[in-house]
């Protein structure tokens, strides 16, 4: 989706880079302190062959990086996409860094990720694959260490991959190796909708900060996987009304709005959102520059930048993905006064919920969902109470607000924690 030379994913870390280096100066971080934090601790490059249904080998390339310790152990999802590469992988690494900690649960940031279509893939070939690259990563992850979860076009299934093969090498079930597994393994209820729950709620917050009614008012999705379509269904149970939405196909619109358990359906049974009954065919760029009160980019990253973000007339913008904004697109939706609730709180459900199921497998006691969403909403609304304290402070937007507290608390675990030996 947006601009061919955005979807360039070696663009991201530099963009993170230039985002942290604004949030630094802005704290006067101490230079050693700044050295540290932007750079990854540890990073790792993995060539491995995988047997294909078709008898051939086929060799992958696979990343695991970590960016960060200072407050607990690496956490942060794995990915299956064609463009994932190490400097996707870094940037994503340094955003789980910076929401871990505007969260305040204690975790570092890390990611992962293999090169791979897995749209072209049998299961027995996403299989092969996923045990194949954990065998490769298992001196880094680890329950105490560095805990996996799901991320574009990875789910419970490939967690259940990863802990199996994770087990089977140390001789013993370790569950809490990874977050997001089938309930039936040790997964959390309320963990597969976590990330377009918060989602919701944050919207919630925001609405209400800004004495805005919910109901009646027009949504935008880019994005139709685990946060967009759970964002949807939960805001049109609040009384929302979802006008467009998109996936990496094309987008619809419908200013009557769209049945959003049938959109479900239509894309399990067809694989898209296009083409779906009632409503019109639209471009990409439409998917986002349709006017609208809400809009949730929840697709890839950098898909409002400079050259479209004056053309957004969203009202609220709720940063499903991670990074989906440049630097000089968020000056630009700041001038506009247009209010975004960042993408290291607006999507923070995912890992507080991921966090929860951690816990839950070190104490072997599980939580009824009701208490893991009430849990959720408490965190969330905790974070973005103390994130719009600083914006109406310090005067700044609610992203810079968000990586000032982030930051400041990862410096501050750091220099509590001095340096070894």
């Amino acid at each position: 989706m947006g601009n061919d030379r955005l979807l360039c994913s070696e663009d991201l870390y530099p963009l993170s880079l230039e985002r942290f280096y604004k949030v630094a100066d802005r704290l006067n971080l101490d230079p050693s302190i700044r050295e540290k934090l932007a750079v990854v601790k540890r990073e790792v490059t993995v060539n491995f062959p995988v047997k294909m249904d078709d008898g051939r080998f086929k060799v992958f390339t696979g990343f695991r990086v970590q960016h960060d310790i200072a407050r607990g152990p690496a956490k942060g999802g794995i990915r299956y996409h064609p463009a994932v590469c190490l400097e996707e992988v870094r940037a994503l690494a340094m955003l789980m860094t910076w929401k871990c900690a505007v969260v305040n649960i204690p975790f570092g940031g890390a990611k992962g990720g293999v090169k791979c279509n897995p749209k072209e893939m049998s299961e027995g070939e996403l299989e092969r694959l996923t045990r194949r690259y954990t065998s490769e990563i298992i001196i880094l992850i680890g329950p105490e260490t560095d805990i996996p979860a799901p991320d574009m076009y990875t789910d419970s299934k490939v967690m259940g991959w990863i802990m199996d093969t994770y087990s089977m090498q140390k001789g013993f079930s370790v569950p809490g190796v990874v977050t997001g597994k089938p309930l039936s393994i040790g997964g959390s209820l309320g963990r597969s909708g976590a990330t377009g729950r918060g989602c919701a709620n944050c919207i919630s917050l925001a609405a209400e900060h800004l004495g805005m009614d919910l109901k009646g008012r027009t949504v935008s999705i880019q994005g139709f996987g685990k946060v967009g379509a759970e964002a949807a269904k939960i805001l049109d149970e609040i009384g929302c009304k979802i006008i467009v939405v998109g996936d990496s196909r094309g987008g619809i619109f419908s200013q009557k709005g769209i049945d959003v358990a049938d959109l479900i359906r239509h894309k399990k049974e067809s694989g898209s959102v296009v083409g779906f009954r009632d409503a019109d065919n639209i471009s990409n760029a439409e998917v986002l520059e349709i006017s609208c009160d809400i809009l949730i980019p929840a697709a890839l990253e950098n898909q409002i930048w400079e050259g479209n973000a004056d053309k957004i007339q969203a009202k609220i913008i709720a940063e499903g993905a991670n990074g989906p904004t440049t630097p000089k697109a968020d000056d630009i939706l700041a001038d506009r006064g247009i209010f975004v609730i960042p993408d290291i709180l607006a999507n923070a459900g995912g890992v507080i919920v991921s966090y929860f199921e951690w816990v839950q497998n070190i104490q072997e006691y599980f939580w009824p969902e009701k208490r893991i969403n009430r849990e959720l909403q408490r965190i969330l609304t905790d974070s973005f109470g103390r994130v719009l304290e600083i914006s109406k402070k310090e005067k700044i937007s609610m992203k810079m607000a968000a990586y000032c507290l982030a930051v400041d608390r990862v410096a501050q675990a750091t220099k509590d924690r001095g340096i070894y030996p």
